[in-house]
């Protein structure tokens, strides 16, 4: 038998492993969770698109914003009126002000947060590296639609707007130092 001197700090070790390990898996973990439930305003990406196209009508707002880059960003058509169950593509203008080439990089959210795992993506832009070489230009297209899952949920399926926001960073901004 273990006496309790020796068993003390092997339970202590262990306790101490086992925190260290979930530290280090919150992260993916969280990221999980939230793909998931949609959490934070979190989207969903989708392989392919619904069976169904109902006739309700949802207006999705766009909005653009830029940080730490010397780039204009826009879309093409700041709102939407989509069909839920419909695929439906919009284009996005990037334009590089500066005289050097730069990159970013785009995160996303959709408000109300509540409705992230309704908000489905075909393809997206988003966190992948742009590069722009100095004065160019470029369009980028996001394929998407509204799962028609959302009129079965009472705290999403009145809503006649949607804002899904965009925000273009410096990859420098992702870089360590």
């Amino acid at each position: 038998m273990i006496e309790k001197k020796k068993l003390t700090p092997l339970v202590l070790a262990g306790i101490f492993i086992i925190m260290l390990g979930l530290s280090y898996a919150s992260v993916p973990l969280y990221e999980i969770f939230c793909k998931v439930t949609g959490f934070g305003g979190t989207t969903q990406v989708a392989n392919k698109a619904p069976k169904i196209v109902l006739d309700k009508v949802v207006s999705v707002r766009f909005d653009t914003n830029v940080n730490n880059l010397p780039w204009e960003f826009k879309a093409k058509s700041n709102v939407m009126d989509v069909k839920v169950g419909q695929v439906n593509k919009i284009e996005f203008e990037v334009f590089n002000n500066s005289s050097e080439p730069t990159a970013g990089v785009a995160s996303f959210n959709v408000s109300p947060s509540s409705f992230g795992k309704y908000y489905s993506k075909l393809g997206c832009f988003c966190f992948e590296k742009q590069e722009l070489k100095a004065g160019e230009k470029a369009t980028y297209v996001m394929t998407f639609y509204l799962d028609p899952e959302m009129v079965n949920d009472a705290t999403v399926k009145n809503l006649e707007d949607v804002t899904m926001s965009y925000t273009f960073f410096s990859t420098d901004y992702y870089k360590q130092s």
